[in-house]
């Protein structure tokens, strides 16, 4: 694994970050960012995409964090991953090409949101003669209101199927989250799936090894997106206290302000590094739980240091005028979603061979 970036990663992060400069909520932007490539990195051309590394994408998710792109971006790549690494070859040439081309957007629920490593599905599926019935209830499935096509998980006579569903066919609940995060409760209510290319898994099902896969790609791409809330923190952090005065001097040159920004430092170096770690491993196939779990732990340092931000801000930092409130937010979210550092810590003790005799 190389520890620096490469050069055409230091080219693709200046691409994607004059991509993210745009407004976001311009009605043609989703397309733009289609147009860009950057939804079908990791994707092989024949299904529209670009032939990419994992490793890419992490570098365009570190700068959607920098610049807050919309986490529907994170909910398609999601749907984007699950059916490319758990469908065959007719479901990836069927769903795919829209997806990568933007002219449909998709989102997940194939982990427990409270706990990534969790798959035991809350749906059932029944076998009927033209097809398959889905039943239950998936909790907070982000970005289900934008989404065309939801790429879910059941569980039917003791295996695990994976289906990709249209959102219309499902009723649709908002939740109410912190930092206005979009997420939503999904009912299945005998929804019948007649399209053998909506089924991901096939008579064998879905190995649980390949689940955990997927669920461990989207945490270390939000670990990553963590590091660019991070970044984009840090920095302003640092302008602003070498513009603000104290005393006759910028309060940068005040000892405990330098500890605090050092601090600050140091732990986002270290989720960096874990971060892209995980991406690394998994793009070349492995699980990668142990290199997931410690990039979750480090990245949910993002979150204090975004608290540390508002203090060295001042009173300014509580203003929302100067919107530091938002990375702080988005910070709070992400270190949440499919668990902390707490659940986190469990997945590495399960990875780790204690019987070494100590």
């Amino acid at each position: 694994m190389r520890l620096l970036p490469t050069r055409d990663q230091h080219d693709l992060a200046a691409v994607c970050r004059s991509l993210l400069a745009e407004d976001h909520s311009a009605p043609a932007w989703w397309q733009t960012l289609a147009k860009s490539g950057v939804l079908g990195l990791t994707i092989e051309e024949p299904y529209g995409g670009s032939g990419g590394e994992l490793t890419d994408l992490a570098v365009f998710c570190l700068e959607a964090g920098r610049a807050r792109c919309p986490l529907t971006v994170h909910s398609t790549l999601q749907a984007v991953l699950a059916i490319d690494w758990l469908g065959g070859p007719e479901a990836r040439q069927v769903w795919l090409p829209a997806l990568v081309a933007g002219t449909a957007r998709g989102t997940a629920a194939l982990w427990n949101p409270r706990d990534a490593a969790a798959l035991t599905p809350t749906v059932r599926a029944v076998k009927a003669a033209d097809g398959w019935l889905l039943s239950g209830v998936a909790d907070f499935v982000p970005d289900a209101d934008t989404a065309d096509l939801i790429v879910t998980a059941a569980q039917s006579d003791g295996q695990t199927m994976g289906f990709v569903v249209p959102v219309a066919a499902v009723a649709v609940r908002p939740l109410a989250l912190m930092g206005g995060h979009h997420a939503f409760t999904i009912t299945f209510d005998d929804v019948l799936v007649d399209d053998a290319r909506r089924v991901l898994g096939g008579r064998a099902g879905l190995a649980e090894r390949d689940m955990r896969r997927v669920a461990n790609a989207a945490s270390a791409l939000l670990c990553l997106d963590l590091v660019g809330v991070g970044e984009a923190v840090l920095q302003r952090t640092v302008d602003y206290t070498k513009m603000r005065g104290q005393f006759g001097r910028p309060i940068a040159s005040f000892q405990a302000v330098q500890h605090l920004v050092a601090d600050m430092h140091i732990a986002l170096s270290a989720a960096r590094l874990a971060a892209h770690s995980a991406a690394f491993w998994l793009g070349r196939g492995e699980t990668a739980t142990r290199e997931t779990a410690i990039a979750r732990m480090h990245a949910a340092a993002v979150k204090q240091i975004t608290l540390d931000a508002h203090q060295l801000h001042g009173g300014m930092g509580y203003v929302v005028d100067t919107d530091l409130h938002l990375f702080s937010e988005r910070a709070r979210v992400l270190a949440t979603l499919g668990g902390g550092a707490d659940v986190a810590a469990t997945w590495l003790d399960a990875e780790m061979d204690w019987s070494g005799g100590q």
